[in-house]
């Protein structure tokens, strides 16, 4: 049985979505609803000519020939569309945020409490290979229990979009929720326990600052730091710059316990490196008694690398993912549970660097 995917949007991350649902067996590309024409006709041709293009989401569902929906839209569309698609017995895989408010989320959550069929928010980052064996790692008892997680993300600033959505935080939810919610989502899973208290210092210093859309100037922060502690005793830091194209990792996700400490690197896109190649992650683990340190590159096959700018952990999930619908049982491995807590410690987070206090999110899901 070949699973017909239904996109919703097909922008930068539309694409990749296609390219990466064309690598895995069994599955296709079937429509794509977006009310760009100059998008539709891209994804025409991204998709190797499967894909029926639609100017309008409703009218691709009502056809009724899909297995599965992929919502890649703007944030800020994200929860009226699950609002109408939570009437479907499809399965659905939607972009990070969740939405772009707790309130939003919540009210998607009591839509889908009874709901027989799957919904993932795609969190990509936990499906970075350097993060898996990162996870595999801690799994194993190699830090011991983990007591801190610090994360550093020094990258591009944002990209241009369609319509230039991602300029304002009212369409994104703000950086600390549209980019960063990858990185609560990481702390909460890793840590295993839920965030009690958010403190954010955070400025919008250098990226977009001579732009204008329709009169209006950007108001999106492009650097922060960001501490979240959690229930357990455990603390996560972010450290974010989005102007430091030349830093030679994209990110760095370090988890230290008793027994020791292990890193995960990665680099950036390769459009996006001084050379335009490649190049491996790395796993560094340190074991505190021996003080022995081993390093390790994790390879990634080049096809499913050039799929996308997510150093191929969008092919991953999608792989789970349509195990998932194939399977026709089991709970997504992202749940919207997850999606929830994710724009909750970011809206805290942008708060704290609005107000300058810590802001206290306990039992806030």
């Amino acid at each position: 049985m070949t699973i017909r995917y239904g996109l919703i949007g097909s922008g930068m991350m539309g694409q990749e979505h296609i390219r990466n649902i064309n690598l895995l067996g069994g599955c296709e590309v079937a429509a794509v609803a977006d009310p760009d024409e100059g998008m539709r006709a891209l994804s025409v041709q991204t998709s190797g000519g499967t894909a029926k293009p639609y100017s309008d989401y409703k009218e691709m569902i009502s056809k009724g020939d899909l297995d599965a929906l992929v919502i890649v839209s703007p944030n800020d569309t994200h929860h009226a569309i699950l609002m109408d698609i939570l009437e479907t017995p499809l399965p659905i895989i939607c972009e990070k945020p969740l939405c772009t408010t707790s309130v939003y989320c919540r009210e998607v959550l009591a839509k889908a409490e009874n709901r027989a069929a799957p919904v993932w928010v795609a969190m990509e980052y936990r499906y970075m290979p350097p993060v898996q064996r990162l996870l595999a790692e801690i799994g194993n008892g190699t830090t011991g229990t983990p007591r801190m997680m610090a994360i550093r993300e020094h990258r591009f600033p944002f990209l241009p979009k369609v319509g230039d959505w991602n300029r304002f935080n009212v369409r994104t939810g703000g950086t600390l929720v549209e980019k960063c919610c990858h990185f609560w989502d990481l702390m909460r899973l890793t840590l295993k326990s839920d965030p009690v208290r958010v403190y954010a210092s955070a400025a919008a210093d250098v990226n977009h600052r001579d732009e204008r859309y329709d009169g209006k100037k950007p108001d999106i922060i492009d650097n922060a730091f960001v501490t979240v502690e959690f229930e357990n005793g455990a603390r996560g830091m972010l450290d974010l710059c989005m102007f430091a194209e030349g830093s030679y990792w994209q990110e760095v996700i370090s988890v230290t316990g008793e027994k020791g400490r292990v890193d995960a690197k990665v680099p950036g896109p390769a459009r996006f490196s001084p050379d335009g190649k490649e190049r491996a992650s790395e796993i560094e683990i340190s074991h505190r008694a021996s003080k022995e340190v081993i390093r390790e590159e994790i390879e990634v096959d080049h096809s499913i690398l050039a799929a996308g700018d997510h150093h191929g952990s969008t092919f991953f999930q999608h792989q789970r993912f349509r195990d998932l619908v194939q399977s026709g049982r089991g709970r997504p491995e992202v749940s919207l549970h997850d999606g929830l807590w994710s724009v909750i410690v970011g809206e805290a987070a942008e708060e704290s660097a609005r107000t300058g206090r810590a802001i206290d999110i306990r039992g806030a899901a």
